[in-house]
């Protein structure tokens, strides 16, 4: 069910770079422009995180995501009727807003229901959905715009996410919850990790308060990750949102086989991100350490990630569709990131820890667009993929350098790293 939900999570974060060819001609906007345009998401999306995560820790994941599903599906479709920038930087900045809980909610849900030795294959099941479900729907989005225009394919996004938040309403439940979960399979869960609490009606929900805030900034392993995650992103928003207007603008490919085209790296993304998860946890349970069975596929990633430069090397489509995918591969590889919130951060705060997380690596959906926005109104990508490139290195630095060891941070009075 998260798998779904992060495809249609995805599906309407990304359909913007599908219509953005079509929507620039028809409403006269240029490449800075729509460099905000598709920065706007992620300025309400990372401003958010921390908020989210905190909403995530205190309300029933089964009521919180359809309620959000619902309103960020609203946005979607009414991106389909607007004929201004301010109004779509409006609306891109809503489905931010909408949208911020949804990966805190993923981790406590799959931290719920999940022991430690299952976790990575569980993050990066849901996390595929990403990778798979744009590498479906690109050519499958193309079309739709092609038969309805740019304006239909908000609008059906929207309304298929309208469907899904009742389907989740209606069958999801946290595993104590759920009625055909046994005490045994419970007793499993959390002998292995997982947060299965019975609930406790008479006790009071903890107030947030300042230092939880300064906790989730005070221990340099967790800003490692953080800024780790930011450059992971670049990777990833480049794909979200430049990829396509790539193909069309700078390589020269129609539109509908640019849909096709765009697919292939996201196919890599799927197989990166899966061979990641599971051969992570194969790793853990042969007793390698989590030095090992966590950190390689993310080192390995990273540094995959800056053979994106490749492309600025050669004009042979297949090799741009080649290093283009490498890159992508490796960001896959490197997305299970999420499973260090699970091993490092503090039980309490997991929720918090991880907007926080997803705050630092969403503030690249600001910087990212509007930055290749700058280097490419000259229409010249390759300073973008420099960049890009440029990012994956530093993040390996982080990841390897920064982090440390992976233990779970035990919190004391007073916090003095």
């Amino acid at each position: 069910m998260i798998f779904v939900t992060v495809v249609i999570n995805y599906l309407d974060r990304t359909n913007m770079s599908i219509a953005a060819s079509a929507l620039k001609q028809e409403l006269n906007i240029d490449a800075i422009q729509m460099g905000y345009i598709f920065s706007a998401f992620g300025w309400t999306y990372s401003l958010l995180q921390i908020p989210g995560g905190i909403v995530a820790d205190r309300v029933k994941s089964r009521i919180l995501y359809p309620i959000l599903m619902t309103l960020w599906s609203i946005a979607t479709l009414f991106q389909g009727v607007v004929n201004s920038f301010a109004a779509l930087i409006g609306l891109r900045a809503s489905i931010g807003v909408f949208e911020a809980p949804s990966y805190p909610i993923n981790n406590l849900v799959v931290t719920r229901w999940f022991p430690e030795n299952e976790r990575a294959s569980a993050i990066a099941t849901y996390t595929s959905g990403q990778f798979l479900g744009m590498a479906v729907l690109l050519p499958v989005l193309a079309l739709i715009q092609d038969a309805l225009g740019w304006r239909g394919l908000f609008i059906v996004s929207g309304i298929i996410g309208l469907v899904w938040a009742i389907v989740w309403y209606i069958c999801y439940r946290d595993p104590q919850n759920h009625t055909k979960v046994s005490e045994q399979e419970l007793r499993l869960i959390e002998a292995g990790g997982g947060m299965v609490t019975k609930e406790d009606k008479s006790k009071a929900v903890k107030k947030m308060e300042w230092a939880d805030l300064a906790l989730a900034f005070g221990y340099r392993k967790l800003w490692g990750l953080y800024l780790g995650q930011f450059c992971l992103g670049g990777t990833t928003i480049f794909f979200l949102t430049w990829f396509p207007t790539y193909l069309i603008d700078f390589r020269g490919l129609d539109f509908i086989k640019s849909g096709f085209y765009a697919s292939i790296p996201y196919l890599a993304a799927f197989a990166g991100v899966l061979l990641a998860g599971f051969t992570s946890d194969f790793l853990v349970k042969k007793g390698y350490t989590p030095e090992v069975s966590r950190k390689t596929p993310i080192i390995i990633g990273m540094l995959l990630s800056t053979a994106i430069i490749g492309a600025n090397y050669t004009d042979n489509n297949t090799l741009i569709i080649f290093f283009l995918s490498l890159a992508f591969f490796g960001t896959g590889l490197a997305s299970i990131a999420w499973v260090f919130i699970s091993l490092i951060a503090p039980k309490e705060h997991l929720g918090l820890i991880g907007g926080t997380f997803n705050f630092i690596g969403g503030l690249s959906g600001i910087v990212v667009p509007i930055v290749i926005g700058f280097l490419v109104q000259d229409g010249d990508f390759s300073p973008a993929l420099y960049f890009i490139g440029a990012m994956a290195l530093f993040g390996l630095i982080c990841y390897t350098v920064i982090v440390g060891k992976v233990e779970r941070i035990i919190l004391k009075k007073r916090n003095t790293q």
